[in-house]
């Protein structure tokens, strides 16, 4: 093994996230592995240096570090303990790393379900497909500070910005806070031009200004809103279930739900299903 004591790791799920987790994996040397329910997607992880395998089990069985990235809680869960599961046989001392947004609750249940034997991380990361395919992502960790650090060399080969943020579940209340920033600034864009479309300001001289002024942020400097937001009502519907379990108030991220929902009707963006 490698100083870091990781050389084997496994990516499930290879869609537009994790197919380029693998990809840089294997270009940096480590041994890298992966699983999907899609044949074409096992078939491009191939052809960037990963190795298919037949089930999620069957890659645990091989790898030191797991790296989940499906969609929803309950894709992230029947990944881990579903028929042919990762944790139906995994590699001793191993690692665990979901890299799915979820629910920090499911983040606290899966790491209690998975108990003390395999070590149990939340890598959930952000800055989108773009910083996926540069290999500049950003991740919001959390777990056991030791493990994590082992993990570091693997992780730094797609991300350029690693921060652990304390126990399991924190990397998931990081990313749910930066979501919700981020679509209450989408809506504060999408509203703020409208406006000024009706009272006949152009939009592009608008934007450079307000790139320079107090107003600016990230979603207007990368032009977020014209990009596909598949996962925006998840996130937000995860936020607002987590302000109701833990009794906080969140007024705005109500009303920051439904705008995010009424833009991507206007642009015909569908919310993903679950398999």
């Amino acid at each position: 093994m490698n100083a870091a004591g990781i050389e084997t790791v496994g990516v499930i799920g290879l869609g537009k996230m994790g197919g380029q987790l693998a990809r840089h994996l294997a270009a940096a040397g480590f041994e890298t592995l992966g699983y999907d329910v899609r044949a074409e997607a096992m078939v491009q992880a191939e052809a960037d240096g990963a190795a298919a395998t037949g089930s999620p089990a069957e890659l645990a069985t091989k790898s030191d570090l797991v790296i989940v990235g499906v969609g929803f809680d309950s894709e992230v869960e029947a990944a881990l303990f579903g028929e042919n599961g990762a944790m139906g046989s995994p590699r001793p001392g191993s690692t665990m790393a979901v890299a799915s947004t979820v629910a920090p609750a499911t983040m606290l249940k899966i790491a209690e379900r998975i108990g003390g034997d395999v070590a149990v991380l939340d890598i959930p990361m952000a800055r989108g497909e773009q910083a996926a395919i540069d290999g500049n992502l950003l991740i919001f960790g959390g777990g056991d500070r030791a493990a994590f650090d082992r993990c570091r060399p693997a992780f730094s080969t797609f991300s350029d910005a690693i921060h652990h943020l304390g126990p399991v579940g924190a990397g998931q209340v990081g990313k749910l806070v930066n979501n919700l920033i981020l679509w209450a600034c989408i809506s504060a864009n999408e509203e703020g031009f409208r406006l000024a479309e009706e009272l006949g300001v152009e939009a592009g001289a608008l934007r450079e200004a307000l790139l320079q002024s107090s107003a600016q942020n990230w979603a207007l400097a990368t032009e977020a809103v014209e990009r596909p937001m598949p996962w925006a009502e998840k996130d937000m519907t995860i936020v607002l279930k987590e302000a109701d379990a833990a009794r906080v108030s969140l007024p705005l991220c109500g009303t920051v739900k439904e705008v995010i929902k009424g833009v991507k009707i206007a642009r015909g963006q569908a919310m993903p299903e679950e398999r």
